[in-house]
């Protein structure tokens, strides 16, 4: 499926209408990791995720695949940064892994889940197609949410909020070499644990949480955002882009606001999932691996990274 990218590297976002135009027969022989067989599922209402990052090096996509096969939902969120076009329009990488993980969204999609796709940054690219439809995954710019117990849910990714990013748009960049080199550093320090039989584990989460001024920045971001969902009268707001699952709750004008981060599948490697009651959970799939005793490969290259850093935390 890599003839659905332009020679130079950038996204072409008529190609999502190719790729899912194709029988999943002919695209799952294009597979590196076929779905398997007699996996029992666990079933929610809905599922977010964000901040994938594919076409980079440092997408977990053994860790996302994982996911995809054991988990299923009526209604699916992919909420921005799903493919990093920052990184493509550099250096052209896409491996067979990621196929599998647009092939396992586009069938969700057949099979009848509720699929709604929302640009961040990274994707920008996909936003000139918002309010089309490509093989069942609908392209929004922002959704509403209603969970069974009946609360009202923006979802965005979350970049409008970002004071970096919209005046300040050089410092992305540095902070992006700054997130790649600690990247680099994850990739060494995982590969060490992993030869000493040790899980997954994430540096620059572990730093984020350590550096005064990133956490200084995040605490600010979730406010920010959940201000914006009580000034839109809705109960709360889901959003990605800073590679932090979160779930906090503030208040505005007398009205509780919840704030839930999907967080990402480069570092945490997280999803936040709506039971069928209406309640709220963030999975942390590492641990969820871990428990049951098996291994999701991860991503061990060491290239390119999305940006991350604790200077703008804008993935």
């Amino acid at each position: 499926m890599t003839d659905f990218m332009l020679p130079e590297g950038t996204p072409d976002p008529q190609a999502l209408g190719k790729v899912a135009s194709l029988p999943l027969a002919q695209m799952s022989s294009r597979l590196g990791t076929p779905e398997p067989v007699g996996i029992e599922r666990t079933r929610y209402r809905t599922i977010w995720i964000s901040d994938v990052h594919l076409g980079t090096k440092d997408c977990n996509a053994g860790m996302l695949i994982d996911f995809l096969d054991r988990t299923d939902s009526e209604t699916m969120y992919l909420v921005g940064d799903i493919i990093d076009g920052w990184r493509l329009k550099k250096k052209f990488y896409w491996p067979a892994e990621h196929n599998d993980i647009v092939w396992r969204l586009l069938k969700r999609a057949k099979r009848g889940t509720r699929i709604v796709y929302i640009p961040g940054n990274h994707d920008e690219m996909f936003r000139q197609f918002t309010g089309l439809n490509f093989g069942g995954i609908e392209i929004r710019r922002a959704a509403f949410h209603d969970t069974a117990d009946g609360r009202r849910l923006m979802v965005l990714h979350g970049d409008e909020f970002d004071a970096v990013m919209l005046s300040q748009r050089w410092l992305a960049f540095v902070g992006d070499w700054a997130y790649v080199t600690t990247m680099k550093l994850n990739v060494l320090v995982n590969g060490i644990r992993k030869a000493l039989g040790k899980p997954y584990w994430s540096l620059s989460k572990a730093a984020k949480h350590k550096v005064k001024n990133a956490v200084e920045f995040i605490g600010k971001y979730e406010e920010v955002v959940a201000k914006a969902a009580g000034e839109r009268g809705v109960d709360g707001v889901v959003c990605g882009h800073i590679h932090t699952a979160e779930m906090r709750e503030f208040v505005f004008d007398g009205q509780n606001i919840e704030y839930w981060n999907d967080g990402d599948w480069v570092e945490g490697c997280n999803a936040l999932v709506e039971h069928h009651d209406g309640r709220m959970e963030i999975l942390h799939w590492p641990d969820i691996v871990a428990a049951r005793g098996g291994v999701a490969e991860q991503a061990q290259d060491t290239d390119t990274a999305p940006a991350d850093s604790p200077e703008r935390e804008a993935a």
